[in-house]
C-alpha cells in the first residue's frame, strides 16, 4: 500500500512524494488544502504493524511528542490511523523545514580536509541542549541522538528532529533489541547492553557527537553492532593522536562520555553550562547563528544539499534523508507582484502571477525533455545560420558569433529549470554575461575600448560566484523559485540569441 499512496489522500493530507525512511517509518512530503500548509507525514512500515507492542510503542512516542512546544525541536502536528481495504495505516504529521543536518554538514568539511569551527560547533550543540533540557523536563526522551537527527535550519537555529524512538521517562525498560533501534556508534552502555536509558543517555550521545564534530569520526568502531557496544561498555574514551582537542572540551568529553550515568552530566542545562564555560576559558566567541550550508550537493540528494524539517508555507522539499530532517521557508509577496496560490491538486507545479489584472503561469521546473530541446535548438540554430550566411552570401557569423555563448546559457538556464539548483546560476550567469560584454564590442565595432573595460570581466565573475550565496541566504529562496530563475534565464538567453542573430545581419 504505501508504494502507491504517493498522490492519494490520507486523512486530510495529500501525500506528495517520498522524503526518505527510517528503522521504523517512510517520510513523504504531503499537503494540507485547508491549511494550505505543507506537512511531512511519517508512516509506519507496514511490516511492524502486526506487532502489537510496537505499535503501542508508535502511538505512545506520538503522544509524548506532540505535546512538545519548543523552537529547537520538530513541531509534531497530528497522529492517527486511516484504515484501508491493505490495513490500517498509522501515521505521524510534522512540520517541514529547509536546511541540511549535521550530518551532511560534517560531511562537508570532511571533503575538504576541514573540521566545523569550534565555535559553529558549540553553538549547534547548545541549542541542542536547549530542546532536549526542555523534552527532560516535559518526561520525554529522545534516545536516537546522532547527527542525521540534528537539523540545521537556513534561519542559523539547530533543530532536533526524529524523536523516532522518544519514550516517556518513568515507563517500562527496554530490551537491548529496542536500544538497537538506535544507532550503536552513538548509544550510551545502558542503553545498548541494559535496554535502559533516562536524560543521562542522551547527554552521553551528545558527547559521542561532540567528539565527532572535534575528530572527524566516532570514539567506538567494530565490525559488528555488538562489538560497537562492548567497546562503549569496556574501553576507555580514545584521545585521537591526529587531533588537538583543546582542554577545556577534553574534560567536558570525558565527563559527558562516563561509563556511569551517575558520573556523566546530570541535566542538560548543566552541560550546557559546561560548553559555555569552555567557550569562555578558550575566549571563543559563540556566532548567534549557524552559517548556511556548505553546499547543497549530497549522494542522498543529487541536486541539494537542503534537508527538511519544519515550515508552514513551504512547496518543495529536497533532502531524502528526511527520515531525520526538516526546515522553514516562507515566501514573502511583493506589492508588484501577488503570488497567487496554486490548487491544492497540483501544489506548487506552476507559478501564478497576477500582473496589471491579467494572470500568467509560469513552471517552476523543466523536464528532461526541456534538456534535451535546448541542445538540440542550439546546433540547429547554427545549421540555419550556415544557411542563412550562404543564400545571403553574407558572413553573418562575423558579427553573429556571440549568440554560440547565448546558446549555451540557454543549456544551462534549461538544466537549472530542471535540477532547480542554485548552483548553476554560477555557470549561467558567467557565460550569459560574456555573452552581453561580447555582443557589445561585436556590433559597435569598438574592441579597442577593451583595454580599460575588461575589469568588467572580475565584475561578471565575481557577481556570478557571489550571486548564489547570497540567493541562499534569502528567507523566500528555494527550489521552486529556483526553478523559476532558470526559466527566465532561459528566457532571456533565447530572446538575446534572436536579437544578435538578427542585428547581425542588419548589420551586415
Amino acid at each position: 500500500m504505501q508504494s502507491q499512496i504517493e498522490g492519494q489522500m490520507l486523512g486530510k493530507y495529500q501525500i506528495l512524494n517520498p522524503l526518505g525512511r527510517g528503522g521504523m517509518a517512510r517520510v513523504y512530503r504531503a499537503y494540507h488544502a485547508q491549511l494550505d500548509r505543507y506537512v511531512a507525514v511519517k508512516i509506519l512500515r507496514s511490516d511492524l504493524v502486526d506487532a502489537g507492542d510496537f505499535l503501542a510503542r508508535f502511538q505512545r512516542e506520538a503522544r509524548a511528542v506532540a505535546s512538545l512546544r519548543h523552537p529547537n525541536i520538530v513541531q509534531v502536528y497530528d497522529f492517527d490511523v486511516e484504515t484501508t481495504g491493505a490495513g490500517p495505516i498509522y501515521y505521524m504529521v510534522m512540520e517541514l523545514l529547509e536546511g541540511d543536518t549535521l550530518k551532511s554538514r560534517l560531511q562537508a568539511y570532511h571533503t575538504r580536509n576541514d573540521h566545523m569551527p569550534l565555535g559553529e560547533s558549540l553553538r549547534v550543540l547548545l541549542d541542542v541542549l536547549n530542546g532536549l533540557g526542555y523534552a527532560h523536563t516535559e518526561g520525554v526522551i529522545h534516545r536516537d541522538i546522532k547527527p542525521a537527527n540534528i537539523l540545521l535550519s537556513r534561519q542559523g537555529q539547530a533543530v532536533l528532529g526524529d524523536f523516532g524512538i522518544a519514550q516517556i521517562v518513568g515507563g517500562a525498560r527496554h530490551t537491548a533489541v529496542d536500544a538497537l533501534l538506535g544507532t550503536v556508534a552513538y548509544v550510551a552502555p545502558e542503553q545498548g547492553l541494559e535496554g535502559h536509558s533516562d536524560p543521562r543517555s542522551d547527554l552521553y550521545s551528545i558527547g559521542v557527537v561532540l567528539y565527532e564534530m572535534l575528530t572527524q569520526r566516532p570514539p567506538f568502531d567494530a565490525d559488528t553492532p555488538l562489538a560497537v557496544l562492548l567497546r562503549h561498555v569496556n574501553d576507555p574514551l580514545p584521545l585521537p593522536g591526529d587531533v588537538v582537542i583543546p582542554q577545556p572540551l577534553e574534560r567536558v568529553l570525558l565527563k559527558a562520555l562516563a561509563k556511569q550515568p551517575e558520573a556523566r552530566y546530570q541535566s542538560a542545562a548543566e552541560m550546557a553550562e559546561a560548553l559555555r564555560r569552555a567557550a569562555q576559558e578558550l575566549e571563543l566567541p559563540l556566532p548567534e547563528q549557524l552559517p548556511p550550508p556548505l553546499t547543497f550537493t549530497t549522494v542522498e540528494a543529487p541536486t541539494e544539499d537542503v534537508a527538511i524539517y519544519s515550515g508552514a508555507a513551504r512547496a518543495q522539499v529536497t533532502d531524502t534523508g528526511f527520515a531525520d530532517d526538516d526546515t522553514n521557508v516562507t515566501a514573502v509577496p511583493s506589492k508588484a507582484l501577488e503570488l497567487v496560490r496554486p490548487a491544492a491538486t497540483t501544489p506548487r507545479e506552476t507559478f501564478a502571477l497576477r500582473l496589471r489584472g491579467n494572470t500568467y503561469r509560469l513552471p517552476v521546473k523543466g523536464e528532461t525533455g526541456t534538456i534535451i530541446a535546448a541542445s538540440t535548438f542550439a546546433p540547429a540554430w547554427n545549421l540555419l545560420g550556415i544557411m542563412a550566411a550562404g543564400i545571403t552570401t553574407r558572413p553573418l557569423f562575423t558579427y553573429g558569433w556571440p549568440a554560440e555563448l547565448f546558446l549555451v546559457s540557454l543549456i544551462l538556464s534549461a538544466v537549472m529549470w530542471t535540477a532547480q539548483s542554485i548552483w548553476l546560476l554560477i555557470p549561467t550567469l558567467l557565460v550569459l554575461g560574456n555573452g552581453m560584454l561580447f555582443s557589445y564590442y561585436t556590433l559597435t565595432g569598438n574592441w579597442e575600448q577593451w583595454a580599460f573595460l575588461w575589469p568588467l570581466e572580475l565584475f561578471i565573475a565575481g557577481g556570478a560566484i557571489c550571486a548564489p550565496f547570497i540567493l541562499a541566504r534569502l528567507r523566500g529562496v528555494n527550489r521552486e523559485n529556483t526553478g523559476l530563475l532558470g526559466f527566465n534565464l532561459g528566457v532571456l538567453s533565447l530572446a538575446a540569441v534572436l536579437f544578435i542573430s538578427v542585428a547581425a545581419l542588419v548589420k551586415w
